[in-house]
């Protein structure tokens, strides 16, 4: 299989400029009210299946995953507080962040002191709305500015929001692409944010456009090792109520990425998955490692988004989680401030890069025996330095065939090899190819 690269995304999947390929699906996005439940998620989902083919789930309310039940379904057509002359002075319609996701109906008047019981602010971010929630409980609220908050004079106020909270259904996307083999690398994003930008568009960008290549490489006849699973789903019992229904699914998982915050200008990311070592945790460190770019790596932490799920001891899956600034360690985090001047779209193309760089470890990484192990094979006489020459930095280089060649035992993978003697996965990889074609190595069955 040909390497996973931007230039052949773009040349693949026909994108003339990638930048604007995701500002556009940002920019379609970012209005929509999502919530853990409800039309918002459906309607993102349906501008997803436009460019991927998503089957998309409906789970009824009520239903148990494991010690979760799936909620009731939460819709909102308006909400709004206005003042005694009829101004609407907190307004959904201008940004979903006014209203507390999940609010019952409430249609009643109160005084400004009654309704401030109900409103949240950030004294220290004065001039964002805060993004708050009340899920599991029946309650509501508005969140605004704290400026605004400070600006509304004693008054008589009608509050409204016109809401429901019913039985329904939980919905999430999914997309499987078979490959060759049916061990599976699995890629979730969450769907359930309002207005966020980086939190959780960015993810659903470069997941959806990871997913769009794998498709057009498919239909080229270019067949994946792995089989791929796309899960687009609500955060924490959106990723329950999918494990709940795949256990026997979850067996075939072999490698698995959780994709969020990708967006931002902060530097890479990626927390290990529960295992720590596992192939996925060292294709991403050595990749990140590889690109001689300022990153961080991180331990695992049973607290974040759904890796902490799929890394549950009970299925302790190989799922790390890839970002750039992590969750909570950036001023925009769950506010107004993560909006779509704050995602910058050079930004996701290189978190983008990074993660075809990931998978291109993963679907290459592969066992050797030298068929010549006793010394060194004679190079020249085989033409290996001409073709050396011939394919520039494709074949490797001298060392990356001198390494290659001392550590294929059958026993040594080529992420072993290239953590070992620190090379770029992509050398040692076309010092393996440019070997197996001149006859000295036999690359060991999958599963070996």
């Amino acid at each position: 299989m040909l390497p996973l690269s931007l230039a052949d995304l773009v040349e693949r999947v026909g994108i003339a400029d990638l930048g604007a390929e995701f500002d556009t699906l940002l920019q379609r996005l970012y209005p929509i009210c999502r919530s853990i439940t409800g039309q918002g998620v459906r309607d993102t989902l349906a501008i997803l299946a436009e460019s991927i083919p998503l089957q998309v789930h409906e789970v009824p309310s009520g239903t148990p995953a494991f010690d979760w039940i799936v909620p009731r379904e939460w819709n909102i057509r308006d909400a709004y507080v206005k003042n005694s002359r009829g101004e609407r002075v907190i307004d959904f319609k201008k940004s979903n962040l006014h209203v507390v996701g999940y609010s019952i109906p409430i249609s009643q008047k109160m005084s400004l002191a009654e309704l401030k019981q109900k409103l949240h602010s950030l004294p220290d971010q004065p001039d964002w709305i805060p993004f708050r929630s009340s899920f599991y409980r029946d309650d509501w609220g508005f969140c605004l500015t704290h400026r605004q908050l400070q600006e509304l004079p004693p008054d008589e106020y009608e509050v409204v929001i016109d809401s429901t909270l019913a039985d329904g259904s939980l919905t999430y996307g999914e997309l499987f692409i078979p490959g060759a083999t049916s061990e599976e690398v699995l890629f979730s994003a969450h769907v359930c944010h309002p207005s966020l930008a980086n939190d959780n568009l960015s993810g659903i960008s470069v997941a959806t456009t990871l997913a769009r290549y794998l498709l057009a490489r498919v239909r080229a006849g270019l067949t994946p090792r792995f089989s791929y699973r796309f899960l687009f789903a609500p955060v924490t019992v959106g990723s329950i109520t999918w494990l709940s229904r795949n256990e026997e699914t979850v067996k075939r998982v072999q490698h698995g990425l959780v994709l969020t915050l990708l967006g931002d200008p902060g530097q890479i990311h990626y927390k290990r998955s529960r295992r720590g070592n596992a192939p996925v945790d060292r294709a991403a460190v050595h990749v990140l490692q590889s690109a001689g770019v300022p990153h961080v790596v991180e331990d695992f932490l049973p607290y974040g988004y759904d890796e902490r799920q799929f890394c549950s001891p009970g299925f302790d899956l190989p799922v790390g989680c890839l970002m750039r600034t992590p969750f909570q360690r950036f001023p925009e985090y769950h506010t107004s401030g993560d909006n779509l001047s704050f995602v910058r779209s050079d930004k996701l193309t290189d978190s983008l890069s990074k993660l075809l760089a990931i998978v291109d470890v993963l679907e290459h990484d592969a066992t050797y025996v030298n068929l010549s192990p006793k010394t060194e094979p004679q190079l020249g006489r085989r033409g290996i330095y001409r073709a050396l020459a011939d394919r520039g930095s494709d074949g490797g280089n001298e060392m990356a065939i001198l390494w290659v060649l001392n550590q294929s035992d059958g026993k040594h993978s080529l992420l072993d090899i290239a953590e070992r003697s620190k090379l770029k996965f992509e050398q040692i990889r076309g010092a393996a190819r440019l070997l197996e074609e001149c006859g000295l190595l036999r690359r060991e069955p999958l599963g070996a």
